[in-house]
């Protein structure tokens, strides 16, 4: 009878521990931020540099679906590391791929906008790229995680303490 008491219990909860599970998110967020990081200083770059409307579209809009790509693959992993044995675990995993969502989105829009620029008038269409760009900022910003609603103790020591958090 304990036996089967302890079989039961241990099927309820499975969940990674704090310390696995920030590393996790971590593991997967580390090389999307150095993504983003990237990617950002390239769309910066295409706004100043001298190439044509035609190459600045072609190359921002392949710029922006990397975004959306490393924001989807980031969002997978923390998916992939399932539900933390914490305080508000649920809450706050799902927090995590809301906000990866989000700035997945706000990728892919910028990216169908500017796809969808005339090229032929260069100001009309550097007018379009900043507008498309005020408007990815917005959302990025607006996707942000809240972690104030999302308080666990053990996941804020874990991510204090994980390696892969530095």
């Amino acid at each position: 009878m304990v036996l089967a008491t302890i079989v039961v219990l241990a099927g309820c909860g499975g969940g990674p521990s704090p310390r696995a599970w920030a590393a996790s998110v971590c593991g997967a967020l580390t090389p999307w931020r150095s993504e983003i990081n990237k990617l950002t200083s390239s769309t910066d770059e295409q706004m100043t540099a001298q190439t044509t409307p035609a190459q600045a579209k072609e190359n921002l809009v392949r710029l922006f679906d990397g975004a959306e790509q490393a924001s989807e693959a980031a969002r997978r992993k923390v998916e992939k590391a399932g539900i933390p044995e914490a305080e508000n675990g649920e809450a706050i995993s799902a927090g995590f791929r809301s906000s990866l969502g989000k700035m997945r989105d706000a990728y892919g829009r910028a990216r169908d906008t500017i796809d969808g620029l005339g090229t032929g008038e260069p100001t009309a269409f550097y007018d379009g790229v900043r507008a498309a760009v005020e408007t990815l900022n917005k959302e990025y910003d607006a996707s942000a995680l809240d972690t104030s609603k999302l308080n666990s103790e053990e996941l804020k020591q874990a991510f204090d303490e994980v390696p892969e958090c530095r």
